[in-house]
Order: structure tokens, then sequence, then C-alpha cells
């Protein structure tokens, strides 16, 4: 494993984070170190099959189907879905983006067994590693976490797309409100976390998704469990 090349306060490109809107660092405050020990069970045992209706087989599938062997991951959690993965070589190549150095450090050390670099940057930002350098990205339960509408952040896709090598793939998964079902309750936890900054989904819609994957993808599967969009997508070969 390399170490963080990157100091805490910083991005890789030497430039200060404080810069960042309050809402951006509002929406991965909440990764500290005690809640990344149950991160886990809280949301693949918890949130996302019990409110969302997305049991953790259709993330892991998606990553065992997709994940490359130089393969980056934008917005870690606490590296579960990695640390599951089937990777198609024994010593794949992962490099962990993040903006919590938290998510960012647990994740190298869960996943110490292969070689992994981070970076601390803002997916908002054209991201500090060079072009069509991987041949996969996964973006698990990231764009709900993203400040701004689906039109605004869908830069996020943009900016994962030009890391890719061509014909590479950008997969994930986001939590929706709007052209899914959402049951009552999933809808109340929604407007709560929106409310505390956790979230930022309450005008993400399924066809703003669909239309962000057709803007920055030449080709993409895009697909729904209970109210999450699942998606995967190509760039041009």
């Amino acid at each position: 494993m390399t170490p963080d090349r990157t100091p805490d306060s910083k991005s890789p490109d030497g430039k200060s984070l404080d810069h960042l809107d309050q809402a951006v660092i509002d929406g991965q405050a909440g990764y500290s170190k005690p809640f990344l020990n149950l991160y886990d069970l809280m949301v693949y045992r918890g949130t996302a099959p019990l409110l969302w209706r997305c049991p953790p087989k259709v993330s892991r599938q998606l990553y065992d189907t997709c994940v490359g062997a130089r393969h980056m991951d934008i917005g870690v959690g606490s590296g579960y879905l990695l640390h599951h993965a089937r990777f198609p070589v024994p010593e794949p190549r992962i490099t962990l983006v993040d903006l919590n150095p938290n998510s960012l450090a647990h994740t190298a050390h869960r996943l110490r067994r292969y070689e992994v670099e981070t970076v601390r940057a803002n997916v908002l930002e054209p991201l500090p590693v060079p072009e069509h350098s991987h041949d996969s990205v996964g973006m698990s339960y990231l764009l709900h976490c993203v400040p701004g509408g689906l039109p605004d952040k869908g830069i996020a896709l943009a900016h994962a797309a030009a890391v890719v090598r061509p014909g590479g793939v950008v997969f994930g998964t986001t939590v929706l409100s709007g052209g899914v079902p959402v049951s009552s309750v999933a809808r109340r936890a929604m407007r709560t976390l929106n409310k505390r900054g956790a979230f930022h989904n309450d005008g993400d819609t399924l066809d703003d998704l669909r239309a962000q994957l057709d803007r920055h993808f030449d080709r993409h599967e895009l697909t729904v469990r209970g109210c999450v969009g699942v998606f995967r997508a190509w760039t041009a070969a």
C-alpha cells in the first residue's frame, strides 16, 4: 500500500481545500471514526435494504461485474464493497478518492492487502489524476450526498468519465426522490437527512439521472431498486 500523498488540508495539487462550499463540507462531515466502524451495519444492513429497498447484494453484484484491474472509487465510505469485491486480477491497483480523511484512512487500512493510493479531492472539481488512467470507477451512494441538483452535480460523472480509459466503465448507486417508488418512511428519512445536510437529493429524479448519463457517456444501463438508481455507463471505445 502506498501512503496518502496529500496533506489533510490540501488537495493533491497543493491547493488549500478551505475554499469548499459549506454544503460540500456538511455532506461528508458525518463520517467520523466511530461512525465508520458502524457504517457497514447501518448502511448495508440498515438504511439501504430497509429504507431505500436496495439490498446489499445489488451493490455487491454491481462491483463484481464492473471492477477492473486498475480501479478508482469515489466516495469510499467504509470500503465495504471494495473489501468484498471479486477483482479480475489477484493484485488490483486501487485509487481511493474522498474529501473525508477518516474515510480514506479507514478504507486504505481495510484494503491494505492490495496496492492502494489515496487522494483527497472534491468530486465537483476535476480529479487530480491522469486522464484515461483507470479501467473502472465506482460511485456508490455518492451523488445524493453531493450538493445541488443532478443537472449541476452531474459534473461529477464527467470528472469520473475523464479518468477511465476508452471503453472504461463508471458505475454506482444513488438514492433518488422522484420518478421512483419512495415509501412514506423513506420520504420522512430523506427530509430529515436533507435538513441535516447529510443528503442533497430532494430534487434528484430518475429522469435527471438518465439525462446526465446520456450527456457524459457513450452508452449506459440504468435500473431501479426501490428508490435507488443503479447505473453502469461506458465511455466511447
